[in-house]
């Protein structure tokens, strides 16, 4: 049985996508400037990658579910169901939604309330689309930024004092008032809860004043620029959404090609601009809460944020000891992420279960016994580990991304 499977994958053309990058990597063309926005790879339902196999394109779900010994190993297969990661490229122009996903028992829990509430799995005021959690990684692959991680509420407190000396015109009064409440909001929680319930009016004065604003207090807080044009552009972009003042409460990362966030579930977060390579627990849940068209479930993602103030590590891939190539450090039993680059020659890939790769530059020859598989830039591959897992190497000049199981997890 083949163990070196060419991927055919899934294009998502959400609103906040690039018309650019995914093209470019894929070598498609794109003469309408659509917005490509993700390329998966993996078996969920909502974007499943199928598997070319003796001149045929089944499902990759559908042979893992007929063989899970072979495609996930001996120990996948006992530990999990399906393959239990998602591999993605992303690529906003825009900004997604603030944000944050469920741990496992509540999206277990999510799922069978809205099973029983008759809700369609595929229905736009569904919050939940499968009862996984959804801890990710996302490395950039180009200059990224992002918000993710509550702020403490003193340092909160501290950037919204500067609404109160913006200058010579002072706060219209109703949204003096609303900030008085926030700034006295004794935990996160309030803090959050009490934004999001700003009436229209003050939605429309909040985001009017950060926009008008903005620009003139990122010159007098040289401290907090980026947060003040950051949140002067959201305000721009979404005119009566308070949660375009994210950038005053969540922190505002920029990372660099080749580095690297974690997020835990429960941790609100937004992805600005850029491009990268993400892994996740196989899931879709998303609880939103602003900028964006579509379903925000205020009440439901309060139950499912975590409040605690949270800023994520920078991390970058490190090669361990006898390791063939260098991963990120991963905490998750369902996946980890590693990058592979070579300048000619062959390296060895050593993996413990089921992976899929993907070539970001360059050209390479994966083999492993007798199989050999070729790969150009922007394709994928599923790597099977059969019943007794072989050493797969990797010949030419090359980068490629490795997903595959956690290897530390319990």
């Amino acid at each position: 049985m083949n163990r070196l499977l060419k991927l055919h994958t899934t294009i998502k053309k959400y609103a906040w996508g690039s018309p650019a990058w995914i093209p470019r990597l894929v070598g498609a063309a794109n003469p309408a400037g659509e917005p490509w926005a993700e390329l998966w790879m993996g078996t969920h339902p909502e974007g499943p990658s199928q598997a070319e196999l003796d001149g045929a394109l089944p499902f990759l779900g559908h042979l893992i579910q007929q063989n899970p010994r072979f495609y996930l190993g001996p120990h996948g297969a006992e530990a999990f169901e399906t393959l239990p990661f998602l591999l993605k490229c992303i690529a906003p122009a825009q900004p997604l939604s603030i944000q944050a996903h469920p741990d496992l028992r509540q999206a277990r829990l999510g799922w069978e309330r809205e099973n029983q509430a008759g809700i369609p799995p595929g229905s736009a005021n569904r919050n939940y689309r499968d009862p996984n959690h959804k801890p990710e990684l996302l490395c950039a692959l180009a200059p990224f930024r992002a918000l993710c991680g509550f702020r403490s509420l003193a340092a909160v407190r501290e950037i919204l004092d500067r609404f109160s000396r913006p200058g010579t015109e002072g706060l219209p009064k109703p949204l003096a008032v609303a900030l008085s409440g926030l700034t006295a909001a004794p935990t996160l929680r309030d803090f959050f809860a009490a934004l999001e319930e700003f009436p229209e009016e003050t939605r429309s004065l909040l985001c009017a004043y950060t926009r008008q604003h903005g620009p003139e207090l990122a010159k007098r807080h040289p401290a907090f620029a980026a947060e003040w044009r950051t949140a002067a552009y959201l305000a721009g972009l979404y005119p009566k959404d308070p949660a375009a003042i994210a950038p005053f409460y969540l922190h505002l990362l920029n990372l660099a090609p080749g580095e690297a966030l974690f997020l835990p579930p429960g941790v609100l977060h937004a992805y600005l601009e850029g491009f990268g390579v993400e892994v996740m627990a196989n899931s879709d849940n998303v609880l939103r809460g602003g900028l964006t068209a579509k379903q925000v479930d205020i009440q439901e993602l309060l139950k499912i944020v975590n409040f605690t103030p949270f800023l994520p590590k920078i991390l970058k891939a490190e090669t361990p000891e006898g390791g063939s190539f260098a991963r990120f450090p991963s905490v998750c039993r369902e996946f980890s992420l590693g990058v592979l680059e070579n300048q000619g020659g062959t390296a060895p890939l050593h993996l413990t279960g089921p992976a899929i790769v993907l070539l970001i530059q360059g050209r390479v020859i994966l083999s492993q016994g007798t199989e050999r598989l070729a790969l150009v830039k922007g394709e994928s591959a599923f790597i099977a580990p059969g019943e007794k897992a072989e050493e797969v190497r990797c010949s030419g000049s090359y980068t490629l991304y490795i997903a595959e199981t956690g290897l530390t997890a319990p």
